[in-house]
């Protein structure tokens, strides 16, 4: 999958061309949300920062096009309000 203007942060490029000359497979940290994934980084697990702490994400295939950010969620869902009777009797 081929985009146009796909941003990636230079340093994060640099760090994932070194590791595949020398065939290692590292946890590599990255505060830069916005970077694409391509197809060099398949096969490499990336630390994606979330605002609070770094979540690993294994890049697969299917990944390449999208941004890092989408696969390190930043906020947790916790459920909708729970009707209490007080709330029910109400309506």
């Amino acid at each position: 999958m081929s985009k146009k203007n796909m941003f990636v942060d230079p340093k994060l490029l640099e760090k994932i061309q070194n590791l595949n000359k020398k065939g290692e497979k590292k946890v590599i940290k990255v505060w830069c949300r916005r970077s694409a994934i391509t197809k060099e980084m398949i096969g490499h697990t990336i630390a994606v920062h979330n605002g609070k702490t770094h979540i690993p994400v294994y890049i697969t295939q299917d990944m390449v096009g999208h941004r890092l950010g989408e696969f390190a969620a930043t906020r947790t869902f916790r459920g909708h309000k729970v009707p209490t009777a007080r709330t029910v009797t109400k309506t």
